[in-house]
């Protein structure tokens, strides 16, 4: 396996099936026209679908990435037709079926980071992966003692590749180009806030140093906690570029279909918690929330992987996460208005109207705002997101979005679309004052908060 290395070598197939796509989407529109119909055929769509998905699994780093987050959200009512869930189809072989490295350069990339052969470091090593996905693989090991590990193994060169990614302002624009052709109305967004906030996440998962103490972090908070998981990691067998972690057995997104709704609700409210809970209690959260991070237990607990992209608030910008929700939720346009001015969603020189701030806002939180309980279906989900998507035009000529808060919004495109999947129902509003106030009056809410009121006394 060779990862593409440097700007041009990057971007070009992409700008190339970016052309060709245009040009073939043309030509087929011109086709149909000609038999009085109207638009690309499907077909069209699905061919197309496929050969980006092809592109982004060869390429890696942060084009496999990108395409990884899209295979995920729910964006039926922001593409236009049938044909978001063709892309979407298309792009869910990414989500754990990238191409994998040969077995002898998984055991060189080992010993070249640990300083010693896998046979030496571990009892037993399966070299072909269990998972691969955009920086790396995953195989399942055994230790000396008896104790089964996952080995994460990043692949060889794709920190460069990467780095070329970030630092790559023509790839940038090749993405928005496509973006904007599939997707119209984000046409007005200023997208450099956007990439600076992405480049310092993701930028960060190339080291597995920092993911380690993340996820190091995360398990020293949630150890023992009722609903939610972090496996233990291995520090000795760990470096910048191999991650050695406790396995944990459980089910993945694909094989949750047949499952009772009670077990599907619990799993979608521990999800829901664990992403705002882990804000309100220590400012920080898990901001890479698609599916594949997830392992489903059958005893309602859900076990959360992947703390590569971690998102640590200040705390004048987690006030100002709550603040926003709670005024929305309160339907105080004023106050609103107020807080994105402070937190820089909107300028006090020109700001937007007020009340339609707030319809926007209040629309985008439906679920807090329902009668409760309230169930997220993916029809929901789709109407939200296009939503969220198509910003009032004169709330948009006056609004942008601050860099703290970008990976704010890719939790609720990523936990909306989980949610509606699962069809999960609950409380949904208790859960969130729960979150903002701290008195628990939820089942879930009980068992969590005297959790942490056992650690806080011990």
């Amino acid at each position: 396996m060779t990862i593409p290395q440097g700007r041009v070598r990057r971007t070009a197939p992409l700008a190339a099936l970016s052309a060709r796509a245009a040009g073939g989407g043309v030509v087929e529109v011109l086709r149909r026209r000609l038999k009085g119909q109207r638009g690309a055929s499907l077909e069209f769509h699905v061919r197309n679908a496929e050969r980006y998905a092809d592109v982004l699994s060869r390429s890696k780093g942060v084009l496999m990435k990108v395409g990884q987050i899209l295979s995920f959200v729910d964006t039926s009512a922001v593409i236009e037709g049938p044909y978001g869930e063709v892309y979407r189809t298309a792009l869910a072989s990414l989500q754990a079926d990238a191409e994998p490295m040969e077995p002898v350069l998984v055991a060189a990339v080992i010993e070249s980071e640990l300083g010693r052969p896998p046979e030496e470091l571990f009892a037993e090593l399966t070299l072909e992966p269990m998972a691969a996905a955009s920086i790396g693989q995953v195989h399942t090991a055994r230790l000396h003692d008896g104790t089964e590990v996952a080995v994460k193994v990043q692949y060889p060169g794709v920190a460069d590749a990467i780095s070329d990614d970030l630092a790559n302002t023509e790839l940038l624009f090749t993405f928005v180009k496509i973006v904007k052709g599939v997707v119209p109305q984000y046409r007005n967004f200023d997208v450099r806030a956007v990439a600076d906030e992405i480049a310092e996440r993701i930028g960060e998962e190339v080291d597995y140093g920092t993911e380690l103490a993340n996820q190091m972090e995360f398990a020293e908070h949630y150890r023992g906690h009722p609903f939610a998981r972090v496996p233990e990691v291995f520090p000795e067998l760990s470096s910048e570029r191999v991650l050695t972690m406790e396995m944990v057995h459980g089910r993945r997104w694909t094989a949750i279909g047949e499952v009772d709704q009670k077990l599907r609700d619990r799993w979608g409210e521990a999800i829901n918690r664990f992403f705002f809970g882990s804000i309100a209690r220590f400012g920080v959260f898990n901001a890479d929330p698609h599916p594949g991070n997830y392992l489903f237990h059958d005893d309602g607990t859900v076990t959360f992987l992947d703390f590569g992209c971690v998102k640590r608030l200040t705390p004048a910008t987690k006030r100002g996460f709550f603040d926003f929700h709670s005024a929305a939720m309160d339907n105080d346009a004023e106050r609103l208005l107020a807080v994105w001015i402070e937190h820089g969603f909107a300028s006090s020189e020109s700001p937007p109207p007020a009340d339609k701030v707030l319809a926007w806002c209040r629309q985008n939180f439906a679920a807090y705002v329902q009668p409760q309980p309230f169930t997220f279906t993916p029809g929901f989900v789709s109407e939200l997101l296009g939503h969220m998507a198509r910003m009032d035009k004169d709330v948009m000529r006056h609004a942008t979005v601050p860099r703290d808060f970008v990976f704010t919004n890719r939790i609720f495109f990523g936990l909306y679309s989980i949610l509606g999947a699962l069809r999960a129902t609950a409380d949904w509003t208790a859960i969130f004052r729960e979150d903002l106030t701290g008195e628990a009056t939820t089942e879930l809410g009980r068992l969590e908060a005297d959790f942490f009121a056992a650690r806080s006394d011990a």
